[in-house]
């Protein structure tokens, strides 16, 4: 039994590596992003697909490999995972040009997304006592909470020590690590079978209505939200989308069985992820446009700048989440931990144009520490829903709503940001002053945003987590 026990949380260890590289190599990627452009000659509007070939793979396949993981046995979906994810990494590191780069940064998204569904669906079915299990998701929650942080400081680290491919071959020796642990350390799964469920034309709807959405969202500061662009792609995206929820519907053997959409925690803990990553995620990239392009931080020094939220993030998700949410729910910590960073996020509404870091940005840096408390609640809620054999689907479900969450934040904040710059500009604004005036109004919408999850916590979510109570009453409703 001893040994049993120390194997689940070498297999926590494993789980949360590979998580935390999927993290990391979504923002280490952007403070290297000048000497990439300079090394390999991208124009501009190639630049930016370094960072959306991996968005698009993985957002877009999340859905799909979680089912999929169902199937075929979710050990075998995270090891293929890592096996592709760590051999472009290797591709990454070794391009000689845009074209061969932005392949590989797709095929590191392809990998992030088979890795990265199934996480979530092993480590429920490996801690079944509740108390363990909020342990390990507020560890493995860590990894998205302060990841994101701690790549931009090891960017700026390798791309000014060494060079910027070694942004990407750090994961080699990582990856190669977490695929022999992985090999000794996790149970092996048969899954149920292709026969039970592979639904071909679900898996093409799902996943190029995803991918193209993505693709529009990403695209939307170039082409504008009101676009012939946009909203062409936009109404093809909703279409498949439509036609894939149709289908689940109707097939005999669906890809996503409609019935888990009964479970009160699973739709309203995926509603809550999506406007809260939306507007978390835009405190990510905007505070950090802000200290970069208005305070004239250098890149090293923005990552360290947002080094408190990390660690902050970090320690609040590892030593004082679980503790809570075994007290008083994890519903009600996700309540604090949203009104922490609604909290943060006026703050940031009021950010002066020549801020002072300690007066200014470190209060906001402690309250955005309520990431720590919000992530680790909102995995267990959108977990508590699902039947074991569904598990792979709930977390590939789960990681989908965190991607679309954040595309779309990102988006729409970054257009309003800039709409309002440039009104301000041609007010005769200077440019510190416009470019803070679009932050301003970015940071407002984030605090919306992260209300809007707060209205969805207090009214659709449960009090706790009743994981087996809400599975049994989905295992005696009729599949869709």
């Amino acid at each position: 039994m001893s040994y049993l026990r120390n194997s689940r949380w070498t297999a926590l260890g494993v789980l949360s590596t590979a998580g935390l590289m999927t993290i990391l190599d979504g923002s280490i990627v952007t403070v290297a992003m000048p000497a990439i452009q300079q090394d390999l000659g991208f124009s501009p509007a190639e630049l930016s697909w370094i960072v959306n070939a991996y968005l698009v793979a993985f957002g877009g396949l999340l859905l799909l490999a979680g089912r999929l993981g169902d199937l075929i046995g979710r050990r075998k979906m995270f090891l293929a995972g890592n096996v592709i994810f760590t051999a472009a990494s290797l591709l990454a590191g070794a391009a000689t040009g845009p074209a061969m780069l932005i392949t590989a940064r797709f095929l590191q998204g392809v990998g992030s997304a088979l890795a990265s569904a199934v996480i979530l669906g092993i480590l429920v079915t490996l801690f079944t006592e509740p108390r363990e299990r909020g342990k390990a998701i507020a560890i493995f929650s860590f990894t998205g909470a302060a990841g994101a942080s701690i790549g931009q400081v090891l960017g700026g680290l390798l791309t000014d020590a060494l060079s910027w491919p070694w942004i990407f071959l750090v994961n080699v020796p990582i990856g190669v690590a977490t695929v022999a642990l992985a090999l000794v350390a996790l149970p092996a799964d048969r899954g149920s079978g292709l026969s039970a469920g592979a639904d071909v034309i679900g898996a093409v709807l799902v996943t190029a209505g995803l991918m193209l959405g993505i693709y529009t969202v990403v695209k939307v500061e170039e082409y504008g939200w009101l676009g012939a662009h946009t909203l062409g792609l936009g109404a093809v995206s909703l279409a498949l989308l439509a036609g894939f929820v149709v289908r689940q519907a109707t097939a005999r053997t669906p890809l996503m069985p409609l019935r888990i959409l009964r479970s009160r925690n699973v739709v309203g803990a995926n509603l809550a992820q999506m406007l809260s990553l939306s507007g978390m995620f835009s405190f990510q990239v905007l505070v950090a446009l802000y200290m970069q392009r208005v305070l004239g931080y250098g890149a090293l020094d923005t990552g360290l700048a947002m080094l408190p939220a990390a660690v902050g993030i970090g320690t609040i998700s590892l030593f004082v989440s679980a503790r809570l949410a075994a007290r008083f729910g994890p519903r009600t910590v996700l309540l604090a931990g949203l009104v922490l960073l609604v909290a943060a996020m006026g703050l940031l509404t009021q950010i002066p144009v020549q801020a002072d870091y300690v007066t200014h940005l470190l209060p906001v840096m402690v309250l955005i520490s309520g990431g720590g408390l919000v992530l680790p609640a909102l995995a267990t809620l959108g977990m508590s829903g699902a039947k074991e054999s569904d598990a792979g689907l709930a977390s590939g479900l789960f990681n989908t709503t965190q991607q679309v969450g954040m595309a779309i934040g990102v988006a729409v904040l970054s257009t309003m940001a800039a709409s309002r710059t440039g009104l301000l500009l041609a007010a005769g604004e200077s440019q510190a002053g416009a470019l803070t005036g679009g932050y301003r109004l970015a940071f407002t919408i984030s605090a919306g945003l992260l209300a809007a999850a707060f209205v969805v916590g207090l009214v659709v979510l449960r009090q706790s987590a009743p994981a087996d109570r809400e599975a049994a009453e989905l295992e005696t409703t009729p599949a869709s």
